[in-house]
């Protein structure tokens, strides 16, 4: 049988990582705590702008993670499918965006 790209998370793996940092892993979760909680914006926006973020960055841990809070704050199945969409929409502007780089790499090439 083939090795998953991308192992499943258990409770084992999780301790074996705060084991191996746990002054490091205590800071990131009263991080994240801190950030999603509601503030100027709710916890359900902060929840739709992870899932856009945790697409673009292509974490698979973070997508599902995100998508389950932004549900158990009761943001809809269309709601995350439009950040989804405004997600890719970001990245495929930006590669866009970016093509004046090479334009003005291949420009300086001729001269």
């Amino acid at each position: 049988m083939e090795k998953p790209l991308y192992p499943e998370i258990n409770r084992e793996l999780l301790s074996k990582q705060g084991e191996l940092a746990p002054e490091n892993l205590e800071a990131w979760r009263n991080f994240s705590k801190t950030v999603f909680k509601a503030g100027a914006l709710s916890e359900e926006t902060k929840q739709l702008i992870a899932i856009a973020v945790a697409h673009v960055t292509q974490c698979p841990y973070c997508i599902r993670a995100h998508t389950k809070q932004a549900m158990r704050k009761g943001v809809s199945k269309a709601e995350i499918m439009e950040a989804i969409w405004v997600a890719s929409e970001m990245r495929a502007g930006a590669a866009y965006a970016h093509a004046s780089i090479a334009m003005d790499e291949m420009e300086n090439f001729e001269h």
